[in-house]
């Protein structure tokens, strides 16, 4: 969620043009902006320079509906919804809210109201329902049928308020629209934590949502209401099958609403496969790619299209292209000369870079596991560097007791295109034949495939 909202202004109206004019004091002589959302992307709708006493009129030209923010030039915040011909802020500075005053929205006042007794209903529950368990279970209070009654009373109204508060907004403000999906993604958090049972009304009203209303392409909660939405699912307590599955089934709903919609679907997809392979979801990201690449009615963009081949051309089970080392220069490569001349039962394939520094941290972690992932399994490691220079390759490597390689041609080079690498690290484990059996996500999830190995071999000699 983000964390940079100050205050949330709600205005309506037919109007195709918004002013915002007012007076900031301390903000004077600073340049402001108007912003907009467009999906994932902010734009700039004006902007102009605050006079000497503080005061600003901007002019939006652009027909834009929807959430926006007023922007000062000392990064100060200030969100309003631009759908109402005038509004006015008056104050001091946008980071003393308090000192605000804002004029001509009558909406703003109903999401005042509901933001501050939503909250104070949420503290109320939470304390309510830590307390309905005690009632019920232990034997002192047990007896306290009439108070057992009274604070299970107490959350069911407690919650019935909530939903009439919403229930009663007239249906033709922007609002009555934008407080629920708020709300959801408020209680989404909330529920994974406290409320497990609010858990399925949640996954049942996102599945409800239309990904192509315009409300929500310009809210600038796209992108938290889809994260909120996969993280609840990750964070649900499911068995990991059955929270997989229901990923999936969101996967496809969201397919299947943007169908129509190809420039928003490319949107969408690059933003929730980045997420997933940032949460380690590789399942749902493999789920996902394979979705979107068999889609006969729609058309992805060539730099997504070919992000998303890795997970066709390079799943488990696939036999990982062979890698010529003599077309770059070697380190401790012996006589070897190509990967698919190794005699090693396995081998990882590490993809980085000197200039990469998650690679900087972790490969060298390699040289911890190396020696006993070589007696367990005679595994061996091959380098593929990404580095411009020999100077950068040699001083990474030169420490690496491994096979290292760089053609010095970085993200040009045919092996890592060959190979579909889009970031570094990139870890491949292959077999003798050069089958992908694992397509670890870090250096720790090699060492636990190893562990597990070496114990299922122990069971199995044990049974023997």
């Amino acid at each position: 969620m983000k964390n940079k909202i100050l205050i949330t202004l709600l205005i309506i109206s037919t109007y195709s043009f918004g002013q915002v004019s007012g007076t900031l004091k301390y903000h004077a002589n600073q340049q402001i902006k108007l912003l907009g959302y467009a999906g994932f992307e902010t734009i700039e709708l004006a902007k102009t320079t605050i006079d000497s006493s503080g005061k600003f009129s901007l002019n939006d030209n652009t027909q834009y509906k929807g959430m926006g923010y007023l922007e000062t030039e000392d990064k100060s915040q200030l969100f309003v919804v631009i759908n109402e011909p005038t509004i006015t802020v008056n104050g001091t500075h946008l980071k003393e809210p308090d000192n605000i005053k804002i004029g001509n929205s009558i909406e703003n006042q109903l999401f005042s109201q509901y933001a501050k007794e939503h909250s104070q209903r949420e503290q109320a529950l939470a304390g309510w329902k830590y307390l309905l368990p005690q009632y019920q279970q232990i034997p002192l209070l047990q007896k306290q049928i009439k108070n057992t009654k009274f604070i299970q009373k107490e959350i069911n109204r407690l919650e019935d308020e909530d939903g009439r508060f919403l229930n009663n907004l007239d249906k033709s403000t922007y609002v009555s629209w934008f407080l629920p999906v708020r709300k959801l993604l408020e209680d989404m958090p909330l529920s994974a934590q406290r409320y497990p049972e609010r858990i399925p009304k949640h996954i049942s009203d996102f599945r409800q949502f239309n990904l192509n209303d315009k409300r929500l392409y310009h809210s600038g909660i796209l992108d938290d209401l889809l994260e909120g939405h996969y993280l609840l699912l990750e964070n649900s307590g499911m068995p990991p099958d059955s929270m997989y599955a229901q990923m999936n089934v969101s996967t496809d709903y969201i397919i299947e609403n943007l169908t129509e919609n190809e420039a928003l679907l490319n949107e969408v997809a690059n933003f929730l496969f980045n997420l997933m392979e940032k949460r380690s979801l590789f399942k749902t990201s493999e789920y996902l790619a394979l979705k979107l690449l068999n889609q006969n009615s729609c058309t992805l963009e060539g730099g997504l299209s070919r992000q998303l081949e890795t997970y066709r051309a390079m799943k488990e089970g696939n036999t990982a292209p062979d890698i010529d080392f003599s077309m770059g220069e070697t380190i401790n490569t012996t006589n070897t000369k190509k990967l698919s001349e190794m005699p090693q039962e396995y081998t990882l394939v590490v993809f980085g870079a000197a200039w990469c520094p998650q690679c900087a941290e972790e490969i060298p972690k390699l040289k911890e596991y190396y020696q006993n992932w070589k007696k367990a399994y005679n595994i061996e490691i091959v380098f593929i560097s990404l580095d411009h220079n020999k100077e950068d390759f040699t001083a990474f490597t030169n420490k690496f007791p491994w096979i290292n390689y760089c053609d010095y041609k970085s993200w040009e080079s045919e092996v890592v295109k060959d190979y579909y690498v889009f970031a570094t690290p990139t870890l491949f484990l292959l077999d003798e034949n050069r089958k992908i059996v694992l397509r670890p996500n870090s250096i720790e999830q090699v060492n636990a495939w190893v562990n597990a190995k070496l114990e299922i071999n122990q069971l199995d000699q044990g049974n023997k």
